[in-house]
């Protein structure tokens, strides 16, 4: 075991996959001497050198054009986009080419490349370095996307990303990529994709997070038993598509009441397919509507970053409602 935090993690899991699989190459802006951004590659291309860890110019369509060719002739690159909210010059890549090129080949061509990005606020980033933009990429068939809420999660969901035929976004909440350190295995192991986890069982209300937010509604559910006596069941997703809706199901007929919680924007968020699904599968079971605490429909606010963003007392509140309703 080691003890890292989600930096950490992401960075073991790159060393250790390119060490198992030679066709895994990582690429992207400042990913190889200065290590990223962020750090999360800092020292592989002193380990894997030039030819395994590419910087590109700055060029997001570039990044992304060059990983779906190499995904096609058998590579397994792993691309980095410094913000998810610089990924829209390489979205017709990514929609129209990585998501589409199963379908179109009748399954000869599979394209089996990660593209790595940090997302979301809580760094005071403004509204060029703070968006959560996952329904646009939940929208398009073809696409996975893994979201992973601490070290542990960030290494295994990463191993099981690598080695999907199929393309992954892979999210990374840098709100808390050094935010707290968790025991890491060393070596292999995996988190399958669409496979959501039970943090918090309870009877009353339940809650479905995924990311950065996972925190917040555990947060919230602490509260709500201590000030209230609510019992809350909370769900952490780790992949949107696919999407664990079994168990989802399995709490909602038992608690009969449910709350999604993201940050990003209001209208036409993942919560709301959230909301739908369980509205058409399980509205009887319902006690009380169905709740969403997310982002606001604005563009992301620096100096209101704070109210932007869901809060355990925003999460608190919807859970006293729907539970008196």
């Amino acid at each position: 075991m080691v003890e890292t935090n989600m930096v950490g993690a992401i960075n073991m899991a790159l060393r250790e996959e390119m060490e198992r699989d030679e066709s895994v190459v990582v690429l992207g802006e400042d990913v190889g001497k200065d290590g990223g951004v962020f750090k999360v590659t800092a020292g592989l291309i002193d380990k894997f050198g030039p030819e395994r860890i590419l910087d590109t110019p700055l060029n997001e369509s570039g990044i992304i054009g060059f990983a779906v060719g190499m995904a096609l002739k058998g590579m397994r690159p792993v691309a980095e986009i410094q913000f998810i909210d610089f990924i829209w010059p390489a979205a017709d890549q990514i929609i129209s080419e990585a998501a589409k090129f199963r379908y179109r080949s009748g399954g000869e061509f599979t394209v089996p490349m990660v593209i790595r990005s940090p997302y979301g606020g809580g760094v005071k980033g403004a509204h060029y370095h703070s968006q959560s933009p996952e329904s646009i990429f939940a929208h398009t068939a073809g696409i996975k996307i893994a979201v992973p809420s601490n070290p542990y999660e960030a290494k295994g969901l990463l191993l099981s990303a690598i080695r999907d035929p199929d393309p992954v976004l892979f999210m990374e909440p840098k709100r808390i990529y050094r935010a707290f350190t968790q025991e890491v295995p060393e070596g292999e192991y995996t988190i399958p994709l669409g496979e959501a986890d039970v943090v918090r069982e309870g009877s009353d209300v339940t809650l479905v997070s995924y990311g950065s937010m996972l925190h917040v509604t555990l947060d919230a559910a602490l509260m709500a038993e201590e000030q209230h006596g609510i019992s809350c069941e909370v769900i952490n997703l780790r992949s949107i598509v696919p999407l664990d809706i079994e168990t989802i199901g399995r709490s909602v007929t038992k608690t009969g009441r449910f709350i999604s919680v993201s940050e990003a924007p209001r209208t036409a968020g993942f919560s709301a397919e959230l909301s739908a699904l369980v509205a058409e599968r399980w509205i009887e079971y319902m006690e009380s509507p169905i709740f969403r605490v997310t982002g606001y429909d604005t563009p992301f606010p620096m100096i209101l970053e704070s109210q932007y963003l869901p809060t355990p007392e925003r999460v608190l509140a919807k859970i006293v409602e729907s539970y008196n309703y």
